[in-house]
């Protein structure tokens, strides 16, 4: 300790290096709690929207957000993992409005259908469009990229095809399914509560149990995850289907939230929800994230979309906010990874 404290090293750059140290461990504390930062951004929006506006702060606007933010969010926990595991899927929009249109379409044919049935009929709908996902992408080896922006087309393609110029309206809707939007439980609203518990079971399934580690270490290092033993291509197909069922799920819900759907329905939302997991600190590289991450990077563009409107700011710049947070985020993850690495090197050098 002694022979450390009297090096040259250390004399010519005792003063200097003390902010280096200090730098380097506000970055550390940052990368390990983004969720914090997030957090933290979230107040300030809200709390300068506030100010300049202080109607913003009513239940209304507040059960909004929460209506607006529970469907984004959960299609921003099925896309957090696959991105895990450095994949992307561009088919969710299609989808959700393929699945919304289909469980409106039961419900005209069966208008006494249970809202269960409903809800599995939507989760049932994803699961067969993440299979085609997985097959393409696990079995055929299709980049993920390239795979789901071919599928987002064509879903949307059979959409139109289907829907032919039609719609279904909410009075084709019984009580019971439009109760879920329209309801509240000790004043949340049910459709927030059910996204809810969807996300902490999401989370305790990539936290606690091992497949949901192994996307983390897919995305890390494919080949040392099949050094490992993982079988990363049945888990990159799981996680398609785990993706293309909630976004299936999703459109029953968006179906009770808005009552109305067309073939356009849910049309683009995949760019939203793409913004949301890499705002979130979802790395797109893979391997780094969580859901509350990305629940509240979610969050964060919902309050800032209403906030626009509260503010009487044109719906245009909400566009130009989400590129300028996606590239401040993908420079936040870079320069951590850099200082991250600066930081390895030099441990390994004194080592």
């Amino acid at each position: 300790m002694m022979g450390q404290s009297t090096s040259p090293h250390s004399l010519h750059g005792g003063e200097p290096r003390a902010p280096r140290r200090g730098a380097a461990a506000f970055a550390q504390t940052l990368a390990k709690s983004r969720e914090t930062t997030l957090f933290v951004v979230l107040l300030l929006i809200i709390g300068g929207t506030a100010l300049a506006r202080p109607q913003f702060l009513n239940l209304q606007n507040l059960r909004d957000v929460l209506l607006n933010v529970s469907i984004v969010s959960l299609l921003t926990a099925g896309m957090t993992i696959v991105i895990l595991m450095r994949h992307i899927d561009l088919s969710i929009g299609s989808t959700v409005g393929i699945s919304a249109y289909a469980v409106g379409s039961l419900y005209v044919a069966f208008p006494h259908m249970p809202v269960i049935v409903a809800l599995l009929a939507g989760l049932a709908i994803g699961m067969v469009a993440g299979s085609i996902n997985a097959l393409l992408v696990a079995v055929g080896r299709v980049p993920s990229l390239v795979a789901t922006l071919s599928t987002l087309y064509i879903f949307r393609g059979a959409d139109y095809a289907w829907v032919h110029g039609g719609q279904i309206n909410a009075t084709s809707l019984p009580d019971a399914f439009s109760h879920l939007a329209t309801g509240a439980v000790l004043g949340i609203p049910v459709l927030a509560l059910i996204a809810m518990v969807l996300l902490v079971a999401l989370s305790i399934y990539l936290k606690q149990f091992r497949p949901g580690r192994e996307y983390y270490a897919i995305g890390s290092n494919p080949e040392a995850a099949r050094l490992a033993g993982i079988h990363v291509e049945r888990r990159v197909a799981v996680g398609f289907v785990i993706s293309g069922a909630i976004a299936g799920l999703a459109g029953a819900l968006w179906l009770a939230r808005f009552g109305t759907v067309d073939a356009s329905t849910a049309k683009g939302i995949e760019l939203q929800v793409v913004a949301a997991a890499v705002v979130g600190s979802v790395a797109i590289t893979g391997g780094v994230g969580t859901i509350l991450g990305a629940t509240l990077g979610a969050l964060v563009l919902g309050v800032i979309s209403i906030a626009l409107v509260v503010l009487h700011v044109s719906p245009f710049w909400e566009q130009a906010i989400q590129g300028a947070l996606i590239v401040a985020a993908i420079t936040a993850d870079t320069l951590l990874a850099r200082s991250v690495a600066k930081r390895m090197m030099r441990k390994r050098d004194h080592g």
